[in-house]
């Protein structure tokens, strides 16, 4: 009853992490100001109008790749540690206790608030109005602040990781041993898991630039705009058959539709957004890239040493080889005049087994000279 007992206290302690995670939220509106939220995911789906799907992608307790989904009024963000749904008034940020989130919801809230001067009081509304149709959406704001970090945060792990990885690379080339052979194959791991990474989110950004319906996707501001104008609504002015006016007002309607169209066509400003932080991940991927390449310059030259001495190694024993069977040779000489074996020839011929003793030894080195400059001539053995 005990053990059971504490497994059910163990269950309902993770229950309450999981639950404390996923309830875990931070709203900023225009003017920076935060408010955190413990509310449930269909709280959230409420206030945002989102779909479980979407939300799904922002779960902390799931695997999802690096995303950046536009939807009718809402963006969806999935970068790295960053998750969080942009509104054309307001953003949310995930876990906004995490270490990593906190410096994001920060500058979220230092850059969020638009500050807008103008010149003098004399010019009036007119230059108001071009001051409003000139500012930055508050979606694209938010997104820059969200890119910027993550683009920040993956530089910084990679300039960590060539801090640490040429030294041990050259530690390696000019001493090969266990310690520094592991210290490397963690140091590998590491990168390419640091590559995948950089690679989901280039890949994510490069394929929202080839897409300009996806991008159109993301101006949640003209879309709220078109959706609330006057033009889009059903109730539009009857205008007679007969009406002097009419032509005018059907070129005047025609036109209109054709500069909304264009506007919705129009992504240039977001194109140029995430160019500007798809240049800064693709170099982040090139860093990743030229170490790579360091690496395997490294292994190629560590397996030329190997080689080296395992040559080396080659030759040695072909100096023992020959060695003993030169060796063999001559035992087996001196073996057979050694027996105890009475012969004719030994009572009066005392010294011929001195001699033979060492024609053979001398024979016996000839062999082996021989053996090695043969092998020396063909090139299996260094000069």
């Amino acid at each position: 009853m005990a053990v059971s007992g504490s497994e059910t206290e163990l269950r309902v302690q993770a229950t309450m992490i999981k639950t404390t995670i996923s309830r875990s939220w931070v709203l900023l509106d225009r003017d920076g100001r935060d408010t955190v939220l413990d509310v449930d995911k269909y709280a959230i789906m409420r206030l945002v109008e989102i779909n479980a799907r979407d939300l799904r992608i922002l779960d902390p307790l799931l695997s999802y790749p690096s995303t950046i989904l536009g939807r009718e009024k809402v963006i969806v963000l999935n970068l790295e540690h960053i998750k969080a749904v942009i509104t054309a008034d307001e953003v949310l940020v995930r876990d906004p206790m995490d270490d990593d989130v906190i410096p994001v919801v920060e500058e979220l809230r230092r850059r969020l608030p638009l500050k807008v001067s103008f010149g003098g009081q004399d010019q009036g509304e007119e230059e108001s109005s071009i001051g409003e149709q000139n500012e930055f959406p508050f979606e694209f704001r938010a997104l820059e602040v969200v890119l910027e970090a993550i683009c920040s945060f993956l530089d910084a792990r990679t300039r960590e990781l060539e801090t640490t990885a040429y030294p041990a690379l050259d530690e390696l080339t000019s001493k090969i041993s266990s310690r520094n052979l592991d210290k490397v194959r963690k140091l590998k791991s590491a990168m390419t898991r640091l590559t995948n990474r950089v690679q989901k989110i280039r890949e994510e950004l490069e394929n929202l630039l080839d897409d300009d319906d996806d991008m159109a996707e993301l101006y949640l501001s003209r879309k709220l705009g078109v959706s609330s104008s006057p033009s889009s609504s059903s109730s539009g002015p009857n205008w007679h058959q007969n009406s002097p006016n009419q032509g005018s007002k059907i070129h005047k309607s025609s036109r209109g539709s054709a500069t909304t169209l264009q506007e919705e066509n129009d992504v240039e400003e977001l194109e140029m957004l995430l160019e500007a932080y798809f240049v800064q991940i693709d170099g982040t991927l090139n860093k990743l890239t030229t170490l790579r390449e360091y690496i395997d310059d490294t292994e190629d030259y560590i397996n030329i040493q190997l080689d080296n001495h395992r040559n080396k190694l080659i030759q040695l024993e072909l100096f023992l080889s020959s060695g003993t069977v030169c060796l063999s040779i001559y035992s087996l000489v001196v073996a057979i005049f050694g027996m105890n074996i009475p012969y004719t020839w030994r009572e009066d011929h005392g010294y011929v087994f001195k001699w033979v003793v060492i024609f053979t030894g001398m024979a016996c080195s000839s062999v082996f000279l021989s053996v090695v400059s043969y092998a020396r001539r063909k090139g299996l053995v260094g000069s």
